[in-house]
């Protein structure tokens, strides 16, 4: 499975995708030039339990270390992850 980042400097997402096959996507928001805003995330049915939705929180994760940038996960799912793992808790937002 392959993790693809889109970003127009506004809005984007990180996209799941199995060959050819969306599996799911998170998208994000900018908030200011160092915070995006991880706002919603869905799977497709066909890849749900496969964790694909933590894939794509952590590629979110991997980004915002690179860029050093902070994450606001409001998307319920992306704040569970973050709540479940405080290996992550440097890129989020307080």
């Amino acid at each position: 499975m392959e993790i693809k980042k889109i970003d127009d400097g506004k809005n984007g997402a990180f996209i799941a995708m199995e060959n050819e096959t969306e599996a799911g996507k998170v998208t994000f928001v900018w908030a200011g030039e160092d915070k995006i805003i991880l706002d919603h995330t869905e799977v497709e049915s066909e890849f749900s339990g496969q964790g694909v939705g933590k894939k794509m929180v952590m590629a979110a994760v991997e980004f915002a270390r690179e860029k050093n940038l902070k994450i606001i996960p409001l998307c319920p799912y992306a704040k569970s992850v973050f709540d479940k793992d405080p290996e992550i808790a440097d890129v989020r937002a307080t």
